[in-house]
């Protein structure tokens, strides 16, 4: 097995910084944007902290995290159904280590979730997706996979907003999913890490829908800033009860608990209020801005894209330019984006990294290589976040961007 791609691409950019190189880094998904003063407040006054804490999670966090779905997504949890763990990417894991079964992933998906089962010997099957219907699995691909074994125990994996694509599913198609998924006892790990990040802050869980069989993620790393922290949680149904009791006992004898300050800032950040809404509401109107920006000057240059609806990825194909890459040599995914980083100095990862075929032209691209902090503070609610702003504030990203548009030119 390789390393994780994200953790390999910026790895790879620190060794060309240190050469003297400057890159653009598209690579590795972590937010621009600082965490909010309030929780950095709340984990100073917590710094002192040293004790273990329960391996379930800290009480009054667990309560926050189960009022905030309850508020959120309409969710019937308590404290009694909230997983702690050090990242929803570690909880992941520990949930494959004690469900022996069928892992179901759209292709494309986040870059872990595949080399987790393969580590643990679990099967794996992907659900091809198209942009055409912005990379949405459909109930009637899930319905036929289930009728090739009827009654395997199954695991599905709906990441949305998606890395990498940044697309997202609407009510009525989760609706639609559920209603499948419940007839055939699917178990749906809802990975809903962005969900704060939706642009038009109306996010919908699908455990609205299929509540029963739903266990849904979420953290501090993407919405609120806390990527390094490593936060995450898991909330289940009363029905997958015996899920977490089971991944309780193998966190006691793994990680043991999750870091003390860190969880008693969470509280606060799970708690929300006006600064953190404040906050919430100015970075989506900044991520929309930028995905929207990029993917218009892509789209200029004949490369196929789909609009983001939320987080801070693309997932452009330059497969309409496929004969004319050819020409210079370029005919994969990985190909292509060694020739960019090469050639335009900008950090992106190959879609195969992602689940799609190495033939196909697919890159992720993650527009977060701003200062966010500084872009934050010169929004103001009535204040445009326009092509003047994204050059001012953005800018970063935006030369990236330029430098792909004049690359794309000068190679087709």
């Amino acid at each position: 097995m390789k390393p994780s791609a994200t953790l390999a691409i910026q790895e790879r950019c620190s060794k060309l910084a240190a050469e003297g190189r400057a890159v653009y880094k598209l690579g590795l998904g972590q937010s621009p944007f600082p965490v909010p003063t309030c929780v950095v407040e709340a984990l100073r006054a917590h710094a002192a902290e040293k004790d273990y804490l329960p391996v379930r999670g800290l009480p009054q966090l667990r309560a926050a995290v189960a009022q905030y779905h309850r508020y959120r997504h309409g969710i019937r949890s308590t404290a009694e159904d909230v997983l702690v763990g050090p990242g929803s990417k570690e909880l992941m894991f520990l949930l494959q280590v004690v469900f022996r079964g069928e892992l179901v992933l759209p292709s494309p998906s986040w870059v872990s979730y595949e080399p987790q089962a393969r580590i643990l010997g679990q099967r794996v099957r992907r659900i091809p997706t198209d942009p055409s219907r912005e990379f949405r699995i459909t109930p009637e691909q899930i319905d036929e996979l289930c009728q090739r074994e009827p009654g395997l125990p199954r695991i599905l994996i709906l990441n949305y907003p998606s890395n990498p694509t940044g697309c997202s599913y609407d009510a009525r198609e989760l609706e639609a999913l559920a209603a499948v998924l419940r007839r055939h006892g699917v178990v749906v790990l809802s990975d809903e890490i962005y969900g704060e990040l939706e642009f038009d802050g109306r996010h919908t869980s699908i455990a609205r829908f299929y509540e029963e069989g739903t266990i849904v993620a979420s953290g501090l790393s993407k919405w609120c800033g806390a990527g390094g922290w490593r936060l995450g949680t898991f909330t289940f149904p009363a029905q997958l009860g015996w899920l977490l009791d089971a991944m309780a006992v193998v966190a006691s004898e793994t990680y043991s608990a999750t870091s003390a300050p860190i969880q008693y800032a969470a509280v606060r950040a799970f708690q929300g209020g006006d600064e953190i809404e404040t906050y919430l509401r100015r970075s989506r109107r900044i991520l929309a801005a930028v995905c929207g920006a990029f993917r218009d000057a892509l789209v200029a240059e004949g490369v196929l894209c789909r609009p983001a609806t939320g987080g801070f990825y693309l997932f452009p194909s330059l497969d309409p330019l496929a004969e004319r890459l050819a020409r210079r040599g370029i005919s994969t995914s990985p190909e292509l984006c060694a020739r960019i980083l090469d050639e335009a100095s900008v950090a992106t990862l190959p879609g195969s990294d992602f689940g799609v075929p190495e033939d196909r032209l697919f890159l992720r691209v993650a527009l977060v290589n701003f200062d966010g902090a500084r872009a934050l503070s010169a929004l103001a609610d009535d204040r445009p976040v326009d092509a003047d702003f994204l050059r001012d504030h953005c800018a970063p990203t935006m030369r990236a961007m330029d430098a792909i548009v004049d690359w794309i030119r000068r190679a087709v």
